[in-house]
């Protein structure tokens, strides 16, 4: 919720500061989850894969921009767009720059944060006897970092309704862009059936691993 909820504000505002109101006139420019929030993909789709055991899958509710408002609408429009997965690198970074002060600072911290990859990873036998009282925060942080890469490289994967599809459609002709607005959501349910493991071998894990290497290097 923290995640998607920085995603859609930082589209909000970034649409507002270049000229678009619509998202703030509807609250959107707010960290408020319930303003972003999506009951089916918010909390029915995360708790049945919860439930399930399946893979977390999940959205907010879109951010609405009336484009016409820029004054460039191309560049503008690219911008916004932008806007949400640059948000949740940032927050990435600024979880991994928390570890990293976490691991230096606090007696056990580097234990704590050793624990914390362990566990998100899902590597099995992992004890949390003897671990400082922030063990908490740093397994927090460390999916603040996994969760955020997660929704920054789904994000710009050039599919509808995804973020990137938005910017690969100004530089499409006219009869491209038409055919390919109705793929919808057919396309990004085929992506993830066929595509989502390739997806995280080749962009996520990649990415999760140079942010393991800087967080345990630094």
């Amino acid at each position: 919720m923290l995640a998607f909820s920085v995603h859609e504000c930082a589209h909000a505002w970034v649409a507002w500061k270049l000229g678009d109101p619509t998202g703030r006139m509807l609250g959107r420019v707010t960290l408020n989850p319930l303003k972003h929030l999506d009951p089916l993909g918010s909390v029915f789709m995360p708790l049945l894969a919860l439930v399930y055991h399946w893979p977390l899958i999940g959205w907010a509710k879109p951010t609405p921009v009336t484009a016409r408002n820029f004054k460039n609408y191309r560049r503008d429009d690219i911008l916004v767009t932008l806007a949400g997965p640059a948000s949740n690198l940032a927050m990435a970074t600024v979880a991994l720059v928390l570890l990293i002060i976490l691991k230096h600072v606090i007696a056990g911290g580097l234990a704590a944060v050793a624990t914390a990859v362990a566990l998100a990873s899902n590597i099995k036998g992992i004890s949390t006897a003897n671990l400082p009282t922030l063990f908490p925060v740093a397994l927090f942080l460390y999916y603040v970092i996994f969760i955020n890469l997660l929704l920054f490289v789904f994000n710009l994967i050039p599919v509808p309704p995804l973020d990137g599809s938005h910017i690969l459609r100004h530089f499409l002709p006219y009869r491209a862009v038409q055919l390919y607005d109705r793929m919808g959501m057919i396309g990004l349910i085929i992506l993830f059936l066929i595509g989502g493991g390739i997806i995280f071998n080749m962009f996520i894990y990649p990415l999760v691993g140079v942010f393991n290497h800087l967080l345990f290097a630094l």
